[in-house]
């Protein structure tokens, strides 16, 4: 005999008393039959709305779980509710601790308040300010926790590691490199196939090449090469080190009495410091070749000319302007990250946020940044 067969649905019966209505539970009153329970129960509550005073009779109930405990307290409510007193006869001691057990009570769904949609969008603004603030605020704190780290370290030589900083050389900088270049030699030619296109109205087109030259070497270079590396490796740091968060192993850390910052955070912004000026060079070299073969192909400018031309355009301080920047915007991104990745909670959601996060604020970190060296250079006409 199957399981279903030795099932008996639940039923109700009405039956006529002295006071009021009795009605008689049976069969069993669990899980098993869950559409037909819901059903039951309601209809206890069908069978007893009229009447101001109900016994439920629980003698020949065979079974009763959770789910039909649950079902006769939530109608022995909904008629309380009706001003219909309910009493409970032949309740089986297991029976009575799991209807106590099962105590229903009703949810209430609080009414939202309406607000001004002004005052509304000016307390989200509000919310946002004090949250850029706070963030600053980490940001600073982070940043001092870094520098007296490194300070710490410049003074016991023997704690820093070099391995760990020449692992991340290779996945910050090595890595990165066919990346940067293709996109720097695609963004050179776009450059150059554009500033041709215009200048040709004048008949100027051999001023694309100061133009190449100098947007270039001052602001694109630094400036895309940062956008990727804040994507690539920012991201992927926020990771590792959110990870580690969620799986506990900063907390071994601690508990070894090591240092995160030592040991994790110090040779992925370090690594970040040496690799991006590098590649920001190797970015310079890639956009210069994508604009002189597309100065050549479009614009009849050989790559003799191109060079002649480029030299007269640019000089020393045009190509350092870049390079100096690249350290700075590489710190920003490495503690953005390394700040992010230390934020994370212990679950994917909170990881992926952060992620995204981190990669924003790094981004928008280095065109602020960006924006506020042009302003600077061009104060002291560098």
């Amino acid at each position: 005999m199957t399981v279903a067969a030795m099932q008996r649905p639940p039923q109700v019966a009405r039956q006529s008393a002295a006071e009021g209505v009795r009605l008689a539970l049976s069969g069993d009153w669990t899980l098993f039959a869950s559409q037909r329970l819901e059903e039951e129960g309601r209809r206890i509550v069908e069978e007893a709305r009229l009447d101001r005073m109900v016994s439920i009779d629980l003698s020949q109930v065979s079974q009763l779980d959770t789910a039909g405990a649950w079902l006769i307290n939530r109608a022995r409510h909904d008629l309380a509710g009706r001003d219909v007193a309910v009493t409970l006869e032949h309740v089986r001691p297991e029976y009575s601790t799991l209807l106590e057990e099962t105590h229903y009570r009703a949810f209430v769904v609080p009414s939202r308040p309406r607000f001004n949609v002004i005052f509304v969008l000016l307390a989200d603004f509000g919310e946002s300010i004090v949250d850029a603030l706070r963030e600053f605020y980490r940001g600073v704190s982070f940043l001092g926790e870094f520098i007296s780290s490194m300070i710490y370290v410049a003074a016991n030589p023997q704690r820093f590691r070099l391995t760990s900083l020449v692992a991340q050389i290779e996945l910050v900088g090595f890595r990165s490199v066919p990346i940067i270049v293709l996109i720097n030699i695609l963004v050179g030619g776009i450059v150059a196939q554009q500033g041709i296109f215009q200048l040709l109205k004048f008949g100027a087109s051999s001023y694309s090449v100061s133009l190449i030259g100098i947007l270039v070497l001052r602001e694109l270079g630094v400036l895309l090469t940062s956008i990727m590396i804040a994507g690539r490796s920012g991201s992927a740091i926020t990771a590792e080190l959110g990870s580690m968060k969620m799986r506990e192993e900063i907390d071994a850390l601690l508990v070894m009495g090591l240092s995160p910052i030592e040991v994790l955070i110090a040779p992925r912004v370090l690594g970040l410091v040496i690799s991006l000026p590098i590649l920001t060079f190797i970015a310079d070299i890639a956009a210069l070749f994508g604009g002189m073969v597309v100065s050549w192909w479009y614009g009849g400018i050989s790559p003799v000319a191109f060079a002649s031309l480029l030299k007269e355009a640019i000089a020393l301080h045009t190509f350092l302007v870049g390079i100096i920047k690249a350290p700075f915007m590489a710190l920003v991104i490495g503690l953005i990250a390394s700040m992010d990745g230390l934020a994370t909670q212990g679950s994917a959601e909170s990881l992926g946020r952060q992620v995204t996060s981190s990669v924003v604020k790094s981004i928008f970190m280095v065109i602020v940044m960006d924006g506020l060296f042009a302003v600077f250079f061009a104060a002291i006409d560098y």
